[in-house]
């Protein structure tokens, strides 16, 4: 936001006027704020900020209308639009340094039915510091040099662009232009980091980012990455968990499964960089609940499948994957997210405790029926509809059911399992 003025600002010609826009906005003088909080200004904060978005470009009164004062009940839009600009140059005049060349400072004009806000050499604006770091370190063919760039257009991102303007649709493009920008860059920051094994310093910079995006999935991962390549097992477990919760509480579903397969990777990191007595293994071995059949993670499924692929060319032992299909045509995507978490609850209470399942996708659920004869799959077949029309409100026949032996010697057995999720063979 722009604010009255503290006081005139006075000096030469030499003086830079520095503007910060990303995060909360501000206009310094040596190193020293020169607006004070206001709240009579909103219309012209507005303005300037228009202006300052669209800096050294012609700019038509019906267009800076139709962004800035659509929402005026005046019958005379344009003389309303004159009055704030009036009301804006003598802002200006008073941010320019006294009797200073106007043309190496904020110059607001009108020509030809266009008005104009022009930035000359002594205003420094963040944003175009921010690209031109960025350039540089994109052309520079020394790592750590490229780096250091890097690093320096990071710092200057505090936040989104004029974050404190939260509603204005105008300002959308340019906001997500900074931030996908800002993504990017903290990237091939980090790919840098990497090739130099800088994981402490990866570390450090995710932990900042993520105080001003904590949303972004990728940072996460990233700092698991780093704190895994420190054997900081236990830190990346204890991030896993925070993370897995803001994130899914902030968008009420599940992470993606590039983020939950970290899970794995940091157990697996776990054991590998740790020995453990009998007590230790079988605590951490020990199941959560034997009462029903298990859910895991698709993961987790398919190494199960795999196994018992491998046990049944070795025995005479009959195991069945089932594919349970719901043929349900609703677009509503919290309906159907409850459909699931009642067929979740029916197959956990229903199923047999040996038998293990995991969701497909949003349609299918895939089970694991452990020893079973040819001629019970029909039985079978009936209990689990019987028990998921109890449990919900699905029609039978909305569900589907196909049963295939995990391996025949007919061939006819799933002789593979991909990972495609659209698919099973």
């Amino acid at each position: 936001m722009i604010y009255a003025l503290k006081g005139r600002f006075r000096g030469g010609d030499d003086m830079k006027l520095y503007i910060k826009t990303l995060g909360e906005f501000d206009i310094k003088a040596d190193e020293q704020s020169i607006l004070a909080d206001s709240s009579r200004t909103y219309k012209i904060n507005r303005l300037f900020e228009y202006f300052l978005t669209f800096r050294n470009k012609r700019l038509l009164p019906e267009t800076i209308i139709d962004n800035i004062f659509a929402d005026s009940e005046s019958d005379d839009p344009k003389n309303v639009l004159r009055t704030q600009i009036f009301r804006l140059r003598k802002i200006i005049n008073s941010i320019n340094p006294k009797d200073s060349d106007l043309g190496k400072y904020l110059n607001m004009n009108f020509v030809n039915g266009y008005y104009c806000l022009e930035t000359g050499e002594n205003v420094i604006i963040d944003i175009e510091e921010f690209e031109n770091l960025i350039n540089a370190g994109d052309k520079e063919n020394n790592l750590k040099a490229s780096a250091d760039f890097y690093q320096k257009a990071i710092d200057l991102y505090k936040g989104p662009y004029l974050s404190g303007n939260a509603y204005e649709v105008w300002l959308v493009p340019t906001r997500n232009y900074y931030h996908r920008l800002f993504i990017k860059t903290l990237f091939k920051h980090i790919e840098l980091l990497k090739k130099s094994e800088e994981h402490e310093r990866i570390v450090s910079l995710c932990e900042k980012t993520l105080l001003v995006e904590p949303f972004e999935e990728s940072i996460h991962i990233e700092l698991m990455e780093a704190l895994l390549r420190l054997g900081q097992n236990k830190p990346a477990m204890n991030h896993y968990e925070y993370a897995y919760n803001l994130l899914e509480k902030e968008f009420d579903a599940k992470p993606s499964r590039r983020f939950t397969d970290y899970l794995t990777k940091i157990q697996n990191n776990s054991i590998v960089g740790s020995y453990a007595d009998t007590a230790d293994i079988k605590k951490d071995l020990k199941g959560d609940d034997f009462s029903s059949a298990m859910y895991c993670s698709f993961e987790n499924f398919k190494s199960i499948f795999n196994v018992q692929k491998r046990k049944s060319l070795r025995s005479n032992q009959n195991d069945y994957l089932c594919i349970l299909s719901i043929k349900n045509e609703s677009n509503d995507i919290d309906k159907q997210n409850k459909i699931m978490r009642d067929i979740f609850l029916a197959l956990g209470s229903n199923l047999r405790k040996g038998d293990v399942f995991t969701s497909w996708n949003n349609h299918q659920i895939l089970i694991m029926i452990y020893d079973v004869q040819e001629k019970n799959i029909p039985c079978i077949n009936d209990r689990i509809i019987k028990n998921i029309k109890e449990y919900t409100r699905i029609k039978e026949n909305e569900i589907g059911l196909t049963f295939q032996p995990v391996y025949s010697q007919n061939g006819e057995g799933f002789e593979s399992f991909v990972t495609d999720e659209n698919s099973v063979m």
